[in-house]
């Protein structure tokens, strides 16, 4: 089944034109990789999906699980089933680890305030089930955010996405800046993310790193598709690879 769907999107940071008549899709229950060098467009395409100013959707569509959602707000894209894990992460760093998990639950009962955690699967996942995924995040409970580092944050940042309901879970390099072990920590918490039934949309500029786990890939340069195809056939591609990501 088709969830998410990009139709001729051309999008615009001012009068720049970053996106150029984008089309892609997602099938529920994939990773789905977008590839490309710095500046390429693959940070404005999440942004138009997720509806983040800026840029500005000019023309084309985005649908999500059937229904026009181009150019909504990031509040009502959200309610639909769309996490958002931006590329600076955002950890709240003076909450800690447990405060930052809770936000979302306080966001959807602000009467709630720091109480009981809701273990329930229209709500979120419960804190017990993002800590099998980050075993590291239940041991850092009382830490404040600011003091993790940076493989830990990017651990955060995901898991509190996955507090709120999700269908679609976007992310935003999250290999950036990590060590090769950490990456590892961090794809295979990715991949069971995915073995449990979440799709995920990843944006990244390590290619290696992105092939290992995504299904079907698509490389975007200067703001318009040039590759789609399964991961396979895109590390057989050498000329593309070489052309369009350096790898």
């Amino acid at each position: 089944m088709m969830l998410l769907e990009l139709s001729d999107v051309n999008a615009h940071y001012g009068e720049s034109h970053i996106l150029r008549d984008v089309s892609m899709s997602v099938s529920e229950g994939e990773i789905c990789a977008l590839l490309g060098r710095n500046g390429a467009g693959k940070t404005t395409t999440l942004r138009s999906i997720a509806g983040t100013e800026p840029p500005a959707v000019r023309s084309g569509t985005v649908q999500f699980d059937g229904a026009d959602i181009t150019a909504q707000n990031p509040e009502d894209v959200a309610a639909r089933g769309i996490s958002f894990v931006p590329e600076e992460r955002r950890v709240f760093t003076e909450l800690t680890v447990a405060e930052n998990l809770r936000l979302p639950e306080v966001a959807r009962n602000p009467s709630n305030r720091w109480g009981r955690s809701a273990a329930t699967t229209d709500t979120g996942l419960s804190l017990e089930a993002v800590f099998e995924y980050f075993p590291r995040l239940e041991e850092r409970q009382q830490q404040a955010g600011g003091t993790l580092s940076g493989g830990e944050q990017q651990m955060l940042a995901i898991a509190r996405a996955l507090r709120q309901p999700t269908e679609l879970l976007l992310l935003d390099e999250p290999y950036e800046g990590l060590a090769p072990q950490i990456i590892e920590s961090v794809e295979a918490a990715i991949e069971r993310i995915r073995a449990d039934g979440q799709t995920i949309l990843l944006v990244e500029q390590n290619a290696r790193a992105a092939m290992n786990i995504a299904d079907r890939c698509y490389v975007i340069d200067q703001g318009e598709i040039v590759f789609e195809g399964e991961s396979d056939t895109l590390a057989a591609d050498e000329e593309t690879r070489q052309r369009y990501l350096g790898v």
